[in-house]
């Protein structure tokens, strides 16, 4: 008589005189820092909706695509202002830490406006 598991597809193997499953987790693509951001917020500040995206199997998904968006919104961002402000290739030879400076400063409100828009909302 074969066991659920078997019939399914299952299959064991043995270790001492136990029989155990084969049991694998999915290969997943790794999640990102944007990603494991969006995790630490949803752990946090929405338990509910963590839970039900953990207990349906689609947080990853979730995850990953939070990443995916954040960085391209990122980049998009930070080139975006670079141009409205300035802040060129030429700044970077002439003034090597303004040049830093400036970047610096746009980087951080390109993170604020993701973290806003993506990371921290729905």
């Amino acid at each position: 008589m074969e066991s659920l598991f078997e019939e399914l597809g299952g299959t064991y193997h043995q270790e001492g005189d136990y029989f155990l499953p084969d049991l694998s987790l999915p290969e997943t693509a790794p999640v990102g820092t944007w990603g494991q951001r969006r995790r630490h917020y949803l752990k946090a500040q929405r338990r509910p909706l963590y839970n039900a995206l953990l207990l349906s199997g689609k947080l990853n998904d979730h995850l990953i695509a939070v990443d995916a968006q954040a960085k391209a919104m990122f980049f998009q961002l930070v080139k975006r202002l670079a141009e409205q402000e300035g802040v060129a290739e030429q700044l970077k030879v002439e003034n090597q830490m303004e040049w830093v400076g400036r970047i610096n400063n746009i980087r951080d409100r390109a993170t604020e406006i993701v973290h806003a828009e993506l990371i921290f909302t729905r």
